[in-house]
């Protein structure tokens, strides 16, 4: 059994066996009563149930612990990415909800929000259920259970795993929030609140542990080895994004850091999948030539870990159902139930016209779309053509924007309501379920009316990110400007346009560079309001964007708001928490 397969089942196991209790540290009411206490014992399969479970929180629906109204927008990706993306120039929210409505406008304030209270509940549930994982599996708690020196090797191994997941929720949760709750296994826990740590701590905490478990070559597995968990390329990729941000984490800068991490992940034997697009299609977890990009991805299966979140919500919020199917002029004849060629009363047959699956999915939630402002700042297409009956057309020389954009069914690209106004604006076809090698045509013959559920994997680190970190490292430091200009030029050639000039010194222009090739390369990968901050040109009057701040037209907003408010449900249930300064 492939390893993605057998996480993806153990995670739904695990679910089972523990949701008899919602408190991990409840000790049992009766003797056959399970507690991770009594979980574990000497076979192999409940410490990767216990691993998977964590790794399950990056897709979970699951709200068993959760206060909310739709379990598929309390997914972790999902509500970051909409804390992400929405929040800036590269994508806005139709939908009448109020936490759309209030991050498209950068109006978010310390009230409860959807995809706030996502993030934040998600990430510190993850990093509970790591501390409680490795509780469980120091050396003294194996050996008192009678675990063998091999299971024991493996289990460490399981433990390095556990604790990069930590950083990653940390890193989530830091980036989002600023100042977070902060426990670690040696916490007391029980009925304790945990206290806050600033963002410089946690920053410093994330760092000495990627740090540790990088320079352990026998903690986390060899590179690619592990797929789809995580290994140590993952490791590296998180430290190297996090030396990125260091100055706005921390005030002190580390693009050193960076570039040398980076330099560390080029001998790690990861390629840039020679195309863009299958790193988004339907089998991007089985392609090699996407895989083998990924230093670490979320994995999603429309049998064995559904979700409504990941590549299903970028899938289904950006499209209208109108638009999952296009018509063909060949015909054939339909079969009845039992597969037999069926006729009519005359005995003539039935004849029906074949259908191309346009993303295959069986439905679109007329949610997710583009103002026009993006697409002609970072792609500059030319004759285009809008057309809200059928098909519109563009010119974009660039690949990355060439075939994913969709100016078909929409009236315009611009628009200047939020709501309800799926039909104006670009559409963006980025993520699709058809594998890559396989026709629309194709897809519809074989899956007929296919689940609105995909089986993209979505991308958390990826090469092409790696690759323009370290050409922004090197500029920002004026060191090796013509080597970063190599791996710029791998990426403009995947493209199919000339390759950008890095310049040897960082300025305003190079900052526009890079903001707007990052733009471009990782569009809607849920990067982006983390860049605009580093580029300060989130919340600053120096670069708008229709709906910035509250205008139509675009405005600066206030600074605090480059941090989120900690839902006020947290703060009453934990009076040790604050909010960044400026909400209160």
């Amino acid at each position: 059994m492939k390893t993605k397969y057998f996480v993806a089942a153990v995670a739904g196991a695990l679910l089972a066996l523990t949701s008899c209790v919602k408190d991990l540290e409840t000790l049992p009411l009766n003797d056959w009563d399970v507690t991770s206490e009594t979980a574990y014992g000497t076979d192999r399969t409940a410490y990767i149930q216990g691993l998977a479970k964590i790794y399950f929180n990056f897709t979970s629906n699951d709200t068993t612990d959760l206060l909310v109204s739709d379990a598929g927008a309390s997914e972790l990706i999902r509500a970051f990415w909409s804390c992400q993306e929405v929040s800036t120039d590269e994508v806005k929210c139709a939908w009448g909800d109020a936490w759309a409505e209030a991050i498209n406008r950068n109006m978010y304030d310390d009230s409860e929000n959807d995809m706030v209270y996502g993030v934040f509940v998600r990430t510190l549930q993850g990093i509970s259920y790591v501390n409680e994982y490795l509780r469980q599996t120091t050396s003294g708690k194996l050996e008192e259970r009678g675990v063998d020196s091999y299971l024991a090797n493996d289990i460490a191994g399981f433990r390095a795993e556990a604790r990069f997941l930590r950083a990653y929720f940390y890193w989530m949760a830091m980036d989002i929030f600023g100042d977070v709750p902060f426990t670690t296994e040696d916490s007391p826990f029980g009925a304790v609140n945990p206290k806050q740590k600033s963002r410089k701590e946690v920053y410093e905490f994330i760092v000495s542990e990627l740090e540790a478990l990088a320079a352990d070559d026998s903690a986390m597995p060899a590179a690619q080895s592990n797929r789809p968990r995580a290994d140590k390329g993952s490791v590296l990729g998180l430290l190297a994004r996090v030396y990125l941000n260091a100055e706005v984490y921390c005030g002190t800068p580390a693009y050193d850091k960076a570039k040398q991490t980076c330099e560390k992940i080029f001998t790690l034997g990861y390629m840039l999948c020679p195309e863009y697009e299958p790193l988004f299609r339907g089998d991007n977890g089985e392609n090699p030539q996407a895989y083998n990009e990924f230093l670490f991805s979320a994995y999603y299966d429309e049998n064995n870990a559904k979700s409504w979140g990941g590549g299903t919500f970028l899938t289904c919020a950006a499209i209208n159902s109108n638009e999952t199917l296009a018509d063909t002029d060949i015909e054939y004849q339909v079969k009845d139930e039992n597969g037999n060629p069926k006729v009519d009363a005359d005995g003539n047959p039935v004849m029906a016209t074949k259908k191309i699956s346009r993303l295959g999915v069986g439905g679109g939630w007329l949610g997710l779309h583009i103002h026009e402002h993006f697409v002609n700042t970072h792609f500059a297409p030319t004759d285009v053509v809008f057309n809200a009956e059928g098909d519109g057309s563009y010119t974009i020389a660039d690949k990355r924007g060439a075939n994913i954009f969709v100016t078909s069914r929409r009236e315009k690209g611009d628009f200047s309501e939020l709501q309800n106004t799926f039909t104006q604006g670009w559409g963006c076809w980025k993520y699709n379920n058809i594998p890559h090698d396989e026709t629309g045509l194709a897809f519809w013959e074989r899956t007929g009316s296919p689940d609105k559920q995909t089986n993209i994997d979505y991308p958390l680190i990826r090469l092409g990110e790696i690759y323009l970190i370290y050409a922004e490292s090197c500029v920002r430091l004026g060191q090796d400007v013509a080597l970063a200009q190599t791996k710029m030029n791998e990426l403009a050639e995947r493209t199919g346009v000339a390759p950008i000039s890095l310049p040897g010194a960082w300025d305003d222009a190079a900052m526009k560079l890079f903001r707007e090739e990052r733009g471009r390369e990782l569009l809607w990968e849920g990067h982006r309001r983390t860049d605009l901050i580093r580029y300060k040109s989130y919340c600053e009057g120096t670069y708008v964007w229709p709906f910035k701040g509250g205008s139509v037209a675009g405005q600066e907003f206030p600074k605090y708001k480059e941090l989120f408010a900690i839902p006020v449900s947290q703060l009453l249930a934990n009076p040790e928490l604050h909010n960044p300064e400026g909400y209160n």
